[in-house]
């Protein structure tokens, strides 16, 4: 079997591709990074390391990469002959392979699954949007009846090692998610270690509302307390019990919503917030807290969960806390950072709650100027009193 892969990255090679491998199949990596491809076809493997306390090596094989600038008409070719296509290339950058996908799809005569594995909700379908533009009127049809675009939830912390093996480091835990409903090619085994489901409204939102955003309000803590990684902030026991209240005010809207076991909200919680704590990551503070205006965007991680807690009359502390932070974080190096503080500093907090977050009842953007002014006149030694209320 054969799939190939567009993005040999992080999460291509440290997650997608090392799971197809794993299934059997022959993954064939497209990129623009002339150093990785090279690697891949002279070696046809890279490895893998566990972050965990047993540093475990993994080898992946056999793979081989092709260039996404110098190389099209054999990625056409591939496409035509592949059993299987995924992505990790990034929303921004489905443009740059949208063209290549559509001219292979049309060659072919088979079905086949295109599986976006981006950090975004329903990826797939946005791939199949951006490969259409490029489909001939009366080949759309043929593409729509036998080309599936299934949507995916992908979860895992990867990151880079500088070594000459083009090794990656990896957290042990991962979530794989693939909508069912929307295969077409259902003669292709599963891919191993792989939850296949017919909806995933919930698995996107829980891992939007509880994972992005229960790491967003970790860094946005952090900052306010000097601290410089995740890991750091959470080795105090104080906050550590902090964020799990802040995961358990927003799980309320999964057990209104979806009739979720409170005990299994409580598991995924305890999970989660392990992960966020395994000491052999090193998660840089501003980095998990980067670009503050797409975290503050309406239907993003801390005010779309805001949002829904607030319109079924639940509890709105921690997360108005949290949107308070946010306000408050300032990093120099980070342009949208900046970009919050001179309009804070031109037009004051008022507006610029209304102008980032898009919030429009009184109430609920009062609750975060509130905890904006008491956090602001604190100092990091009352801290504390601020988080639990008193």
């Amino acid at each position: 079997m054969k799939a190939l892969h567009f993005g040999a990255g992080n999460i291509g090679k440290g997650f997608i591709g090392y799971l197809l491998n794993k299934t059997g199949y022959e993954v064939l990596f497209v990129d623009v990074n002339k150093k990785t491809i090279n690697h891949i076809n002279k070696t046809n493997k890279y490895f893998i390391e566990q972050l965990d306390d047993n540093q475990t090596l993994k080898e992946v094989s056999p793979v081989f990469a092709l260039n996404a600038i110098t190389q099209k008409q054999e990625i056409i070719d591939a496409i035509f002959h592949t059993n299987l296509i995924t992505t990790s290339v990034g929303i921004n950058n489905f443009p740059t392979i949208s063209e290549l996908i559509a001219q292979g799809l049309i060659r072919r005569k088979s079905k086949i699954d295109v599986i976006a594995n981006e950090n975004s909700i329903n990826a797939s379908s946005k791939l199949k949007k951006e490969v259409m533009r490029y489909v001939p009127e009366n080949e759309k049809d043929f593409i729509n009846s036998n080309f599936g675009f299934p949507n995916t939830v992908v979860d895992r912390v990867v990151i880079s090692k500088d070594d000459e093996k083009e090794t990656v480091l990896v957290e042990p835990y991962y979530e794989w998610i693939i909508n069912r409903s929307e295969i077409v090619n259902s003669n292709m085994p599963c891919i191993k270690d792989v939850l296949y489901k017919d909806d995933l409204k919930m698995f996107i939102e829980r891992k939007l509302y509880i994972v992005n955003m229960g790491h967003a309000a970790v860094a946005y803590i952090g900052y306010w307390l000097g601290k410089d990684t995740i890991q750091e902030v959470l080795a105090d026991q104080e906050v550590k019990k902090f964020v799990r209240e802040v995961l358990e005010e927003g799980s309320r809207y999964f057990i209104h919503e979806f009739c979720i076991d409170k005990r299994e909200m409580k598991e995924f919680i305890t999970k989660t917030i392990n992960r966020f704590s395994n000491k052999n990551i090193k998660d840089d503070i501003f980095r998990v807290g980067r670009d503050p205006i797409r975290k503050l965007n309406y239907n993003d991680r801390i005010i779309g969960l805001l949002e829904k807690l607030f319109s079924l009359n639940l509890s709105i502390n921690y997360l108005s806390f949290i949107a308070a932070l946010v306000f408050l974080f300032s990093n120099p190096d980070d342009k949208e950072s900046v970009t919050i503080q001179e309009y804070i500093h031109e037009n004051g907090i008022h507006l610029a709650v209304t102008h980032f977050t898009g919030i429009e009842n009184i109430n609920l953007k009062s609750k975060i100027i509130e905890y904006y002014f008491k956090i602001k006149e604190s100092n990091q030694l009352n801290l504390y009193s601020i988080i639990k209320g008193e």
